[in-house]
Order: C-alpha cells, then structure tokens, then sequence
C-alpha cells in the first residue's frame, strides 16, 4: 500500500546537513513557492506577529507540499485548539515563542501528539489523507514525525534551557536575539555581549543535550561564526524584511551610479 507523504527535514538535521529557511509574514501561497523556488527547506509561517487566519495557513501549506518546503508555524499562544487546527491543516512542527518553562513543552506535546505521547483529538482529515490509508499508521507516522521547537528568547528561557531541551519531544532550539536583548536591557543590540554571551550559553546547553541548535543569521559574519560552531540550522530572516531590503536596494541603484546627489 502506498505511504503517506513523508517529510526529510528531520533527517537531514540529525545527518547535520546545511538547512535554510525563512519566516513568512505575508499570507499568500506564492510567497511559499517563491522560497521552494530558491531552495529553502523549510519556512516558519508566523501566527505570532502577523493576522495571518488559518485558511490562509492551510493554502501555504499546500504550497509547501507543491514544492517540496517543510511548513512549520510559530504559533501566538500554546492552545489546544490553534496548535490541533494548524496540524490537521498538514503543518509538520509547532514553533513556541517565548518558551521560559518546561511545562510549556509538556502542554504543547499534549496538544500535537496522540496516544500515547499526548491526547490530539483524532481526525481524519487532510492531515491524514482523508483516511485513504490507515489512520493507525497515520497516527504512528505523525508521533514519530510532528516537531516541537522552543524559541528561547529571554534571559529567564536561557537559565531554564536545560531542562526545556531535555524533554524527549524538543526536536530542535530557536534562538530569539531580538526580545533577548531587551530582556537584558539592551533592546535590539543583538551584537551586545551580553546578548552574545546568553546564545553562548544556550548553544551550549544544546549542544550538551545533543538537541540541534538553530540561529537566526543576521547576516554573512553570522553565517560564518555559527557554522565553526557546528551549527547547521539557519533561519535568514523572514519574507517582508527581505524583500524590503531587495526592493530598496533596487530603487536606490540610480543614486549610487550617479543619478542624483
């Protein structure tokens, strides 16, 4: 009998092969197929700091399908009803912002998991190929595969990482530099030591634990010092940013040949 759609991500990170991916802010498919097109292997479809409705969701994840990108979505809050909607909808992991406590974790497995690692309601939905193959199998085949990343993003997450990574069903940890910084005083100084010394901290923690660590690449020099790292896992950005920065280089093309002063 045919298998249902599998999903690589996983696997070329335990192989520690390179992986890109991007936050996608703009609620539109083609944004998702734009970055399939371009070779990423994964995007964050952000639930958190965006409008971004579930059918929308739903029609990037088929993008994502199309083009072979794994579909992950950082959700706004750990709740039962948005993270069963998300993965019925076909997402493969749950991104959890803020992530400070382990109980975190506990509650969002719950929620993503069946029997007997957690209680998700049972469905048969696209998620589940409409029941075209065996929901037994389905449901073997979504508790091996489902990822749960933390995103660490406080001082207070990075004391409290060791215990958060520990749990068996944290596939891989996300730094968040940004509210870091601010939870040390130093709002949006990511290159502020001791914004630094805190993602030190946490890789190091990760990587005692043998959890991936994953940054946010803030640009070329970043990219070269986590990859001495060993680290693997690279999230560049997210769409809007980027295509801001493509569109504003682009119009100012005439002021740096000449054009004006």
């Amino acid at each position: 009998m045919k298998q249902q759609r599998t999903d690589t991500l996983m696997e070329r990170i335990r192989n520690r092969q390179p992986v890109f991916g991007l936050f996608v802010s703009i609620p539109h498919p083609i944004i998702v197929e734009m970055i399939g097109a371009a070779e990423y292997d994964f995007v964050i479809i952000d639930c958190e700091h965006t409008t971004t409705g579930l059918e929308a969701v739903e029609e990037m994840v088929r993008a994502a399908e199309l083009v072979g990108v794994t579909p992950l979505v950082r959700v706004a809050t750990v709740e039962r009803t948005e993270i069963l909607r998300l993965l019925d909808c076909g997402v493969k992991g749950i991104v959890l912002p803020h992530v400070e406590d382990v109980r975190q974790i506990e509650e969002a497995v719950q929620h993503a998991y069946y029997y007997p690692i957690g209680q998700r309601s049972l469905n048969s939905g696209r998620a589940g190929t409409f029941a075209k193959y065996s929901l037994q199998d389905y449901i073997g085949q979504a508790n091996e595969s489902i990822m749960i990343v933390p995103m660490i993003e406080s001082i207070a997450g990075v004391r409290a990482s060791q215990q958060i990574v520990a749990h068996p069903q944290v596939s891989f940890v996300l730094e968040g530099a940004a509210d870091l910084s601010q939870s040390l005083g130093v709002p949006w100084q990511t290159d502020h030591p001791d914004v630094q010394a805190a993602l030190a901290e946490l890789h190091h923690i990760a990587v005692q634990s043998g959890v991936p660590y994953a940054t946010v690449a803030r640009g070329e020099a970043d990219m070269v010092r986590w990859s001495r790292e060993g680290v693997h896992i690279f999230v560049l950005g997210d769409d809007r940013n980027t295509a801001f920065r493509a569109y504003w280089n682009k119009r100012n093309l005439y002021r740096t040949s000449g054009g004006w002063t």
